[in-house]
């Protein structure tokens, strides 16, 4: 019937108030059968059968039109006040003529107060409605045009048929109960996930396992609660897995960690710890928690720790390998350096022949640039394996400077770049190694003038903010586009360009800068675009400045100004 009545239910009500109509409803279509026995029993002996029969028309008329309307419009005001006057008129009546407060239908002027508040859940209406009916049982029993039945046992037919209908609802709600709690376990977590799930009291200890413990861990969940689990828990472990319990009781958000479980002792009697991935979470004020097992997910990190190890090694192994035969090749290049000096100076060697003093000259060029490659990589691999070491001191970088423009205004002065460098007066003082500093300037300039054409300019300037000296190594070269300029900074990592094959070089010109700048606590950045040059800034401490960072620190870049990047310790920033 209940479903009945749930389809008769507009379709406009709400889901809140659907309940609400349907029990009116099926009030209104059921009541007139439960009052159907009360008004036979009690007005033919009264009135007749005529009137009766009237009566019990009436009754099932009104009763099932409001249901109707109630039906139709969605309106429950009309159909509930009809019914309470309805069942009222009726059960006070039967009252009286059913000899009175003692008579058996007297028990059915509670069932109106009852009906309204299993319709409404209402208190308040539920207690006017029981105002109602008593008012409508003490109307006729005032009245002198009524007369007094008297009581028999067939009266106790409606009372029973009502007690039936309460003992069918009650009972259905139970099954309804039972269901919706059956429902509700099976999509409990325990259900849904290939997890063993825990209930959690506030000390940590279980109060409830799911039925998965059996697969995933091998026990009974009964053997799992109290402190069961936490005593299965590594020892190593414990202290991570009480943390996450008390962050997620404190804050409320989910809290994840690894732990090993002892696993039951197999057929040989070995014994083992598993692995297995611990999730916490809040629910209704106390903790869940959701174990997992981590096998795979701990293979993963296994293997990426071994891979990690030999890539490792591996860079070692390079390094010490770099490093070796760099130490190597110094001997013969300064060996073949020096004769070639020899031989183009006539006080020692003799006079030569041009083409021989140009072959010479070749050789000694040859020769310094794979020194000068030579000792690139030794350093590069010093300080990549920590074991380059730099003597702090304070000195003017203004000498450092003035030395480095010497020595590359002949290479500046052959492709016609104009090279200058401007410091201020009031500068101060720098804290670092001067020769680290110096090879710093040798390789920042070297490369502007490197890779600006005939015609260009290359300026070096410097200012101080706060405790730190910036210095601009600026020129009006081809510029580095975006993608060229996440890969600097990495050691043999050249920009490929059809103006960049025109020169030698390893790329590890800036590789060793950043080392540098890093090993000095300072900072670095790129500004560059095609066609528009490049502006490299190198921040280094001032000599009131005690270093404090071991890394190189990015510069923030604002989100206007064009795309930026942080790649291998340099902030990068590309000029629209």
């Amino acid at each position: 019937m209940t479903a009945g009545c749930e389809r008769l239910v507009h379709p406009s009500v709400n889901a809140a108030d659907r309940v609400q109509h349907r029990r009116l409803i099926c009030v209104l279509l059921a009541g007139p059968f439960v009052l159907a026995a009360a008004i036979a029993q009690t007005m033919v002996p009264a009135f007749g059968a005529a009137i009766a029969l009237g009566a019990l028309c009436a009754t099932f008329g009104i009763g099932w039109l409001m249901a109707l309307l109630v039906s139709r419009n969605g309106e429950m005001r009309i159909g509930g006040v009809a019914a309470l006057i309805l069942s009222s008129l009726v059960v006070g009546m039967g009252v009286q003529l059913s000899g009175g407060a003692s008579g058996p239908l007297a028990l059915l002027v509670a069932a109106i107060p009852l009906e309204a508040y299993w319709i409404t859940r209402s208190r308040k209406v539920a207690g006017v409605a029981g105002g109602v009916a008593v008012l409508f049982a003490a109307a006729f029993a005032l009245a002198n045009g009524l007369p007094a039945g008297e009581a028999s046992a067939w009266q106790w037919i409606s009372p029973v048929l009502y007690g039936a209908t309460l003992f069918a609802r009650w009972a259905g709600s139970e099954a309804s109960k039972d269901a919706t709690a059956a429902d509700a376990q099976a999509n409990l977590p325990e259900h849904a996930f290939d997890a063993v799930v825990f209930r959690l009291n506030k000390g940590t200890d279980v109060e409830t396992a799911s039925s998965q413990a059996k697969d995933i861990l091998r026990l009974e969940p009964d053997l799992l609660l109290g402190s069961g689990l936490f005593d299965r828990i590594h020892v190593a472990d414990r202290v991570a897995f009480l943390c996450a319990a008390a962050r997620v009781r404190e804050d409320g958000e989910p809290q994840r960690c690894d732990v090993r479980v002892r696993m039951p002792m197999s057929t040989d009697g070995a014994g083992f710890y598993a692995p297995f991935e611990a999730e916490f979470v809040s629910v209704d004020g106390g903790a869940v928690l959701l174990l997992r097992d981590g096998s795979a997910t701990a293979a993963l990190r296994d293997a990426l720790a071994e891979a990690l190890d030999k890539a490792g090694a591996t860079e070692v192994a390079k390094g010490r390998f770099l490093a070796a035969v760099s130490h190597e090749l110094r001997t013969p290049l300064n060996a073949i350096i020096g004769f070639s000096d020899m031989l183009l100076h006539r006080e020692i060697s003799g006079d030569l022949a041009p083409k021989q003093v140009e072959h010479v000259s070749i050789i000694r060029e040859a020769g310094n640039h794979l020194l000068s490659v030579v000792n690139a990589i030794l350093d590069v691999s010093k300080i990549e394996s920590g074991s380059y070491q730099i003597h702090a001191e304070s000195f003017d970088l203004q000498p450092a400077l003035d030395l480095c423009c010497a020595m590359l205004e002949p290479q500046a002065t052959a492709k016609q770049v104009n090279l200058a460098a401007r410091l201020p007066r009031d500068l101060g003082e720098v804290h670092g190694d001067p020769r680290a500093v110096q090879q710093i300037l040798l390789n920042l300039v070297s490369n502007a003038i490197k890779f600006t054409p005939e015609g260009g300019s290359v300026t070096v300037n410097a200012t101080r903010k706060a405790d730190t000296i910036r210095i601009f190594v600026n020129d009006t070269g081809i510029g580095i586009s975006g993608d060229d300029l996440e890969r600097l900074g990495q050691p043999f990592m050249q920009v490929q360009n059809d103006y960049t094959r025109q020169f030698q070089g390893t790329g590890l010109g800036l590789s060793l800068v950043k080392g540098l700048v890093r090993l000095h606590g300072g900072t670095m950045s790129i500004e560059s675009a095609p066609g528009l040059g490049t502006t490299v800034m190198i921040g280094l401490p001032t000599a009131d400045t005690v270093m404090q960072n071991d890394d190189i620190v990015g510069i923030s870049v604002p989100a206007n100004e064009g795309k930026a990047g942080d790649r291998n310790g340099i902030a990068l920033r590309k000029i629209a």
